[in-house]
């Protein structure tokens, strides 16, 4: 059931990710870290380190929860 919460937490991760890029970050990124469709360019870079950031919270906050149960 392991490969089950990864998939799940990776999935969170990338959508969390996606919309924190897109609505709040990418408004206010000049247009060099704007991603642009269909294009490999610095705002894909960007997006990709935001769901990382995302997906170290979530592990940051599933590890604590399961560190404070007796």
């Amino acid at each position: 059931m392991q490969i089950g919460k990864n998939f799940l937490k990776s999935l969170i991760a990338v959508v969390v990710g996606n919309l924190f890029y897109f609505f709040v970050l990418m408004p206010h990124l000049p247009a060099l870290g704007q991603h642009d469709r269909n294009r490999l360019d610095l705002g894909l870079v960007i997006d990709f380190w935001c769901c990382l950031v995302a997906l170290g919270i979530i592990q940051l906050i599933t590890r604590r929860k399961s560190q404070s149960r007796p």
